[in-house]
């Protein structure tokens, strides 16, 4: 492989990365928000709506955009926005600024995404696609192990401080030091900007499966019942993760008196971590069972992990919501890949449609807050992630793909037929 391919391989995890770092410190500073501009549960949860409704608004314009300006501005584009934001409210710390600063932080997480899978396979080589994009998926774990561990940091007591620490909280208000952790994503953001900017990307010619399509093909799509049926699969997936990640340490300080700052912080590192482990868990599982069959295993062992982090006392409460994360980790990829295999063409339209739904990372943490809010109990409003898991659970029932994973037993079958012919 050639040095320049080497480079931009590199480059496009370390985008993933910084995506995740930015993404998923929310969970983390939830608790923050609540008592430090003192909201409620409903008020705390429009963060993760203002993040993920950018998600929902920008995919499919994100896929038009990279058709018309190429990946590496759309790239630049995608930072500068990630920079705007986390500068707007790294200056102003305050509750109403905190929306729209995590809505322009979402529009460059969600155009980026679209630009780099291409480039990915292009940079990579379209044989290696697969492994690199696990990797990739890998490399985004990480980033939301380390992203709850520099909230963590940034918000150690004044005792504590080291230069570093004394010069981020000297940049925020005495009483909110946890905000500057968005002067490290500010100054993330800028660097990766300047990185991207003095690199060379190669001209991506995209695939049939990655160019966004017509509005006729969009709307001939979304007058199949199935289609609609997997939207609203991914939209339960990506709001029960989200409403997992992001109530997990609120749950554990309200129920167990565990501290936000340290044991919620770890619980939520925990949650990311996992999922990246989860993922080698189910890519092994993939070459042995159907991809329908999976599906269901993971998703009742991710209810059992919730119920069990719900109910128990708090050794295992600390462990088992951490783990709903290790068991929703293949969710994404089977369902998108199940979708995309029940037609026959248009995948880059339906890839569209399906990336929309990731407003359900936007709706379902605000349904939890709404609920926990009228109850009084956030033990209630997580119950809710039943109905999204059992959804995602029925997908392993109802799903009739037109082609099925390769496993190691039907690739036996194939040789067996190839060598009888």
């Amino acid at each position: 492989m050639a040095r320049r391919d080497v480079f931009l391989i590199t480059l496009i995890f370390l985008i993933f990365f910084v995506i995740s770092l930015l993404t998923n410190v929310m969970g983390a500073i939830i608790p923050e928000i609540i008592t430090s501009f003192e909201v409620s549960y409903k008020m705390a949860a429009l963060l993760p709506f203002a993040f993920f409704l950018a998600y929902g608004l920008l995919s499919i314009p994100g896929g038009i955009l990279v058709e018309l300006w190429q990946e590496k501005r759309v790239v630049l584009l995608s930072f500068l926005l990630g920079l705007g934001g986390a500068l707007l409210f790294a200056l102003v710390p305050r509750y109403g600024v905190s929306l729209p600063s995590l809505f322009l932080i979402g529009a460059g997480m969600a155009i980026i995404q679209v630009a780099i899978n291409p480039l990915l396979r292009v940079a990579g080589g379209e044989e290696h696609f697969a492994f690199n994009s696990v990797i990739g998926q890998l490399v985004f774990g990480a980033g939301g192990f380390v992203s709850p561990q520099i909230y963590k940091y940034v918000a150690e007591p004044t005792a504590a401080r080291d230069p570093l620490q004394t010069l981020l909280s000297s940049l925020v208000p005495d009483s909110l030091p946890w905000v500057s952790v968005y002067w490290v994503f500010a100054a993330s953001c800028a660097v990766m900007m300047a990185v991207v900017l003095v690199s060379r990307f190669p001209k991506v010619e995209l695939k049939d499966d990655e160019k966004v399509g017509a509005l006729s093909t969009h709307l001939g799509l979304l007058r199949r019942p199935m289609v609609w049926a997997y939207f609203v699969g991914i939209f339960c997936y990506v709001g029960s993760e989200q409403g997992a990640a992001n109530w997990t340490s609120q749950f554990l300080s309200t129920y167990h008196g565990l501290d936000p700052q340290t044991d919620g912080a770890n619980a939520v590192s925990a949650f990311w971590a996992l999922m990246s482990a989860g993922c080698l868990l189910g890519l092994a599982a993939l070459k042995v069972f159907d991809s329908r069959k999976v599906l269901v295993g993971f998703s009742v062992a991710a209810i059992l992990s919730l119920t069990v982090g719900l109910a128990g006392p708090v050794d295992i409460a600390r462990w088992a919501l951490p783990m709903v994360g290790f068991f929703a980790s293949v969710m994404w990829s089977v369902i998108i890949s199940l979708a995309l295999n029940s037609v026959r063409e248009h995948h880059g339209s339906l890839a569209g449609i399906l990336c929309t739904a990731i407003l359900g990372g936007a709706i379902i943490p605000v349904i939890i807050g709404a609920i926990s809010d009228q109850f009084g109990s956030l033990r209630m409003g997580m119950s809710f992630l039943y109905l999204t898991f059992g959804y995602v659970l029925l997908i392993g029932f109802w799903a009739k793909p037109l082609v099925n994973n390769e496993t190691l037993s039907s690739r036996k079958a194939k040789d067996a037929a190839v060598l009888q012919a």
